[in-house]
């Protein structure tokens, strides 16, 4: 990932903290944030597959892939605000993950 991803979660971190301080009840609202952001994949979704009939198709896959853009940056701004490095919480669930999944077959 490009570098300018982690500076702008920290910078994204430290306007909010600026803005609405850093304290259990904001940390708890940027934690909540990450299922605002999952509600609107789910939208995205449901518009591009056009499940709700009054509506027909609504969104495209770029729109979904887009809202999950959301989600993953939203996680990592709640990283920063936990005090933890958002890049070092990744790195580690990407090792961990890759320890379950085979390796791909030739």
């Amino acid at each position: 990932m490009d570098e300018t991803i982690w500076n702008a979660a920290r910078a994204a971190r430290a306007w909010l903290d600026a803005v609405n301080g850093t304290g259990q009840a904001e940390l708890t609202c940027r934690i909540l944030k990450l299922s605002e952001e999952a509600g609107e994949v789910a939208g995205a979704w449901i518009g591009m597959v056009g499940q709700n009939p009054r509506k027909g198709v609504t969104h495209t896959r770029e729109d979904v892939a887009a809202e999950l853009a959301d989600v993953a940056f939203t996680a990592l701004v709640a990283i920063e605000s936990l005090g933890l490095d958002a890049r070092t919480v990744l790195d580690e669930c990407v090792t961990k993950v890759r320890t379950r999944v085979p390796p791909p077959t030739p």
